[in-house]
């Protein structure tokens, strides 16, 4: 009855409560229900290593109860950060303004603010760090003052004015090596003119030699020379000397403080170029390499009595891959735009993948090839001993045109301004126009000419078996100087360095 009677009469319940009790009724009295809330630990920072760096370092963030953490502050900046367990976190320093304040790690369970600050210190990162004069490089730079000038200094040189963000940072910028840097590391600075604050990278000027020839055009001179001159060149000496086992007739490819050469001992040389200290050697399975290396994006490509074409780490000398070819390759590999041209004295002229040693294709020419091909605008230009000259697709090795002398080319073409320039066992000097392959002029000597021209302020230059240095004028074929040479193998088999 007690029951129909708070059923009916809701409002009156507690009323009927005594009324209730006293018919000596029971009555329960539910309470309501609890939920358990789980409590989440309070983060704690113990330590932070390192304690300063410019944006993008990496910092430890070592403490407790890291778990579920949704923010990493350096000085109220947020931060791109890992969690890696519950008591360490990985965080990546943000572009922002050079300052010294605390790290904060923010979890579910609060926020941890570390007991000593985060130094953010300047920074300027280039692109390219190294090159020859005359090199662009964009340099950027982070962690300077906000809304400030900056200075950029190549050395002592003042280059040019920069401005910054909010963030402190600066860039790209486009500055120019000078011309007259020497050979050898430079220093980028930049420095904040309100702030005071500095930065600098090195930068290492090269004037590599880093094919046979100087480069793929085979021009034999190097337009970045600004050391050597006619006041000082008679100042030259030995600075050391490397012994191989047998004579040298590879030229050697300088490259990035190392130098890189073969010898008739079959092995191919990797030299401090400083000192003369050797890097690393690499011994063919043939009887001498006399081809020239040719180095390029930390690879040297070189040819060998082997029939094959090796292509080596240049930092360790461990071999990349080779290629087979049908004989015995004294050409110089040529590498332009991802791919390694090369002659082998099966009667090819070789184009292979820089990166994998795959034949992309072959030309075959009258007799064995020699010559070391040229690579200019998209043409391969290259001497055979069936006499000819000829011009190739690069893509594709189809023939463009050919040019027959009077006797076998071994002479390695040289391309400059339009025009090819080359030497014949006919003892004759040839100009052909590049485009063409028709004659422009050419210059009897007395001898074979297995000499490879070099062309530099106007004037071709080529020597002859008849013992004569020759200087020629572009334009007409003049001769403009023929002096005696003399030549010698040094006996001891010495690669010589002079300066």
């Amino acid at each position: 009855m007690a029951t129909r009677l708070l059923r009916r009469l809701p409002g009156r319940a507690t009323a009927l409560l005594p009324l209730v009790l006293g018919l000596g009724l029971s009555v329960g009295v539910l309470a309501p229900a609890t939920t358990a809330t789980a409590v989440t630990a309070v983060p704690k920072i113990s330590s932070f290593s390192p304690t300063s760096g410019a944006a993008g370092t990496a910092v430890t963030i070592t403490g407790s109860n890291f778990t579920g953490a949704t923010a990493v502050k350096f000085n109220g900046v947020a931060s791109v950060f890992t969690v890696n367990s519950s008591s360490q976190i990985t965080a990546t320093v943000p572009a922002m303004p050079g300052s010294t304040g605390p790290i904060t790690v923010t979890t579910p369970g609060g926020t941890a603010t570390s007991s000593t600050g985060f130094t953010v210190v300047p920074a300027v990162l280039l692109s390219p760090a190294t090159g020859p004069p005359t090199t662009t490089v964009q340099v950027s730079g982070t962690g300077f003052g906000v809304s400030e000038g900056v200075d950029l200094f190549f050395d002592t040189t003042d280059l040019a004015l920069a401005g910054t963000g909010a963030t402190g940072s600066f860039g790209p910028i486009s500055v120019t090596v000078p011309g007259a840097a020497s050979p050898g590391t430079h220093w980028i600075s930049a420095q904040g003119r309100h702030s005071g604050l500095f930065a600098q990278a090195p930068f290492t000027v090269n004037t590599n030699w880093a094919q046979f020839r100087y480069s793929r055009k085979h021009k034999g001179t190097n337009p970045y020379e600004n050391v050597l001159s006619p006041s000082n060149v008679s100042q030259i000496d030995q600075d050391w000397s490397f012994t191989t086992g047998a004579p040298v007739d590879s030229s050697a490819a300088v490259a990035n403080g190392v130098v890189y050469v073969g010898s008739e001992d079959s092995k191919i040389y990797a030299l401090n170029a400083s000192t003369g200290a050797q890097l690393w050697s690499f011994t063919t399975t043939g009887l001498g390499v006399d081809s020239s290396p040719a180095v390029a994006n930390g690879v040297v490509y070189v040819g060998s009595f082997d029939a094959k074409i090796h292509a080596l780490n240049a930092s360790t000398g461990a071999e990349l891959w080779s290629f087979t070819t049908g004989f015995v390759s004294f050409s110089s590999p040529a590498v332009a735009n991802g791919v390694v041209y090369v002659g082998s004295l099966d009667g090819k002229i070789h184009a292979l993948n820089a990166s994998t040693g795959a034949e992309l294709w072959s030309f075959t020419t009258g007799n064995g090839v020699d010559s070391s091909p040229a690579v200019a605008n998209g043409v391969v230009y290259a001497g055979s001993e069936d006499g000819k000259i000829y011009a190739l697709n690069a893509s594709t090795g189809a023939q463009l045109w050919s040019f027959t002398t009077g006797n076998r080319v071994e002479s390695s073409p040289a391309v400059a301004n339009g025009v090819v320039y080359a030497g014949s066992d006919d003892g004759k000097i040839y100009a052909l126009n590049a485009s063409t392959g028709a004659e422009l002029w050419s210059f009897t000597t007395g001898s074979a000419v297995f000499s490879s021209p070099a062309v530099a302020n106007g004037v071709v230059y080529v020597g002859s078996a008849d013992s004569n240095l020759y200087a020629f004028d572009l334009a007409g074929g003049q001769a403009a100087v023929a002096r005696p040479t003399r030549s010698s193998l040094h006996p001891d088999y010495s690669l010589h360095e002079q300066r």
